[in-house]
């Protein structure tokens, strides 16, 4: 049995969860997700929490349980809390700006870089060196704040770029400047 999948979700107040064949929806207070999952897999309703069960122990089945779980719980948590993803400016110049509903990034090219979110995704700059991308789908939020990494990613020897909010950059030592070998 599955660590994660055999694990109950819990539905907090004000979430309603409706199954229709292979599709589960869950509406809460941020609005209504919906997902289609593996005809392999169950859920019930059951005293306020939902259970995920498999139809046999193929392994194929035995992957999707935990999986299905983990999609589900993110559902429920998205609807009712959301779901934000911090990005971090580092650099001379590396600045952030909010115009309209799109993202303007200066990061060291010849052009500002526009960025239009996806529906249901929220962008914040506190500060212009920070950006959070807020959502109730979790694979969207993660999504569009992996295309904002992109548009320059941290590089290894300065650790200019765009990066997660607690990401570590491996830092690498650079050239020395010696002239180890060279003939007199």
């Amino acid at each position: 049995m599955s660590r994660i999948g055999k694990l109950p979700i819990g539905i907090p107040g004000g979430v309603v969860v409706k199954m229709e064949g292979n599709t589960v929806t869950v509406q809460g207070p941020k609005g209504s997700l919906t997902k289609e999952l593996h005809p392999s897999i169950h859920l019930a309703v059951e005293d306020g929490q939902i259970l995920v069960t498999r139809s046999g122990d193929e392994p194929a089945d035995r992957s999707l349980h935990g999986l299905t779980r983990s999609l589900v719980a993110n559902m429920v948590q998205g609807v009712t809390d959301g779901f934000s993803k911090g990005l971090e400016l580092v650099g001379v110049g590396y600045r952030a700006a909010k115009q309209g509903n799109k993202l303007v990034l200066t990061v060291g090219k010849s052009h500002p870089v526009e960025l239009t979110p996806s529906e249901g995704i929220e962008i914040e700059v506190p500060a212009p060196t920070k950006i959070l991308v807020k959502g109730m789908d979790k694979e969207k939020v993660g999504a569009f704040a992996a295309i904002v990494r992109t548009q320059r990613e941290p590089e290894p020897y300065k650790g200019k770029g765009i990066k997660y909010e607690n990401e570590v950059i491996r830092r690498k030592v650079g050239k020395t400047g010696g002239k180890k070998g060279a003939k007199k």
